[in-house]
């Protein structure tokens, strides 16, 4: 991996880690749907720009049902329930719950596409449930209802993730990555729209809560996805996917540095069992070489 590469791996990671502050900071104003919403929104505008200063604006027309189908999926939906968890639970926690969407990801593969699990992405899962269990259940103080419905939602947060990124091997190959990137956003904030006269209305915005939510969404969202397609385009998705790996270890530590969320030994030890886990669910298993047979041999 070249070294800009690596930077823009490095850059995704905290980008991504630092959603989780963010949230955790605005939430308490605006409640989770309008929080979502403000976040795709903005991150909507913000890619319309671009795509407006490029003179290079996608047809919408031609994938408009697959574009509202992932942003529902792949933003509105994990977007509103990480913001409803974060309430309760810490940034950092929710960071670490969040890396367990490949294992989602590969059981919606292993039932949509028929893709064999395999004794090694079963290990890694079985990992990242201890993790999970280490995480949620050994905590400081005892488990209250509110604190496993939020874990929960975290958890069906990743799974709306795993079953995303199936949908899109399925129904999105070959629609480019920007659009993909744009009009997601724009389809998250059409699916959460509805929902807004039903929730509270958001207290009056402070600097510092307005500051965290174009965190939000300029950085965490829309230059995230930049980031994060630039590198398939370059590295392509397998190391890509390494961000995984780094999402929970910037989410801990900008919940550590920022937000002065306590850094427990149940939580460096979940951490690890869920990280590593991920690793031996997303680690590709080498080929062996086909043997040679003579009639495949050229003439000397």
């Amino acid at each position: 991996m070249r070294a800009q590469d690596l930077v823009r791996l490095l850059s995704l990671a905290a980008l991504w880690g630092g959603s989780f502050a963010f949230i955790r900071v605005a939430v308490p104003a605006l409640g989770p749907i309008w929080l979502a919403e403000s976040r795709v929104t903005l991150a909507f505008a913000a890619l319309l720009v671009l795509a407006l200063v490029r003179r290079s604006v996608p047809s919408l027309a031609a994938h408009w049902r697959a574009y509202l189908a992932t942003g529902l999926v792949n933003s509105a939906l994990p977007f509103a329930l990480f913001s409803f968890a974060e309430q309760t639970i810490s940034a950092s926690n929710a960071a670490i719950l969040n890396a367990t969407s490949p294992f989602f990801g590969a059981i919606v593969a292993a039932i949509w596409l028929r893709e064999p699990l395999g004794a090694r992405r079963l290990t890694g899962m079985a990992l990242g449930l201890a993790g999970v269990v280490l995480l949620v259940g050994w905590q400081p103080e005892p488990l209250s209802t509110s604190m496993l419905v939020a874990a929960l939602a975290c958890l069906a947060a990743a799974l709306c993730y795993g079953v995303a990124s199936v949908y899109a091997k399925v129904r999105m190959s070959g629609i480019p990555s920007f659009a993909i990137a744009l009009y997601s956003q724009l389809g998250a904030a059409i699916a959460l729209a509805p929902a807004l006269p039903f929730v509270p209305q958001p207290a009056a915005l402070t600097p510092l809560v307005a500051a965290n939510v174009l965190a939000l969404a300029l950085a965490s969202t829309a230059i995230a996805y930049l980031l994060y397609f630039r590198l398939i385009a370059d590295v392509g998705p397998a190391r890509a996917l390494t961000v995984t790996f780094l999402i929970p270890l910037f989410g801990v530590l900008w919940g550590v540095l920022f937000l002065q969320e306590p850094l427990a030994v149940n939580m460096l030890a979940g951490c690890a069992l869920i990280v590593a886990g991920t690793w031996l669910a997303l680690r590709d298993t080498p080929r062996r070489p086909r043997p040679v047979r003579p009639a495949d041999q050229g003439s000397a």
